[in-house]
């Protein structure tokens, strides 16, 4: 068994590692579509909290979700509320993000990304969002509620219960 302590001072490589229930994950590198997509998503979010500086937004960053066994996700982009960053925010946080973003990447099986979801939400993140670049729709999973999949360029993806007033078309993220 592994602890987030243990995984946070392990640098003897460049990839990237997510820790579930004690047991080190290595995460395979992004292709193309899935780098581009997770761009145009950072932009858009990014562009909003320069008019509405409400929280930070990252990318890979850790957050441990449990302990004893120890759990650290890293979602491809998080945001997390101004009033949720803590006082020393360096290393992981301590916490889940107030929303979590995945780009899904073609070796992604379902049930691992359902079991991921689940646990986000389980952890107190209000919004998951589970971004699906070959298919070009976007799930939104939110606590509490019944998953909704979009898949037309002019439907909206609607953030507002995390991020007030945030909207875009699908379009703007698989132009």
């Amino acid at each position: 068994m592994v602890t987030a302590a243990e995984l946070e001072r392990h640098t003897d490589d460049d990839h990237r590692y997510e820790l579930v229930r004690g047991r080190v994950i290595r995460m395979s590198p992004v292709g193309y579509r899935h780098g581009t997509t997770l761009m145009r998503v950072g932009f858009l979010l990014s562009r909003y909290l320069e008019n509405h500086p409400v929280g930070a937004l990252m990318t890979e960053v850790g957050f441990k979700l449990a302990s004893d066994p120890d759990t650290v996700r890293a979602p491809d982009i998080a945001f997390v509320r101004r009033e949720h960053i803590p006082d020393d925010a360096r290393g992981f946080i301590d916490g889940p993000p107030d929303l979590a973003i995945e780009v899904l990447s073609p070796d992604d099986r379902p049930a691992e990304v359902q079991a991921k979801v689940a646990e986000y939400l389980a952890c107190g993140t209000q919004l998951v969002i589970a971004i699906d670049a070959d298919r070009r729709t976007v799930t939104i999973y939110a606590r509490g509620a019944l998953s909704t999949t979009l898949g037309s360029g002019d439907q909206v993806l609607d953030l507002s219960a995390v991020l007030p007033g945030f909207s875009c078309r699908l379009s703007d993220i698989f132009e």
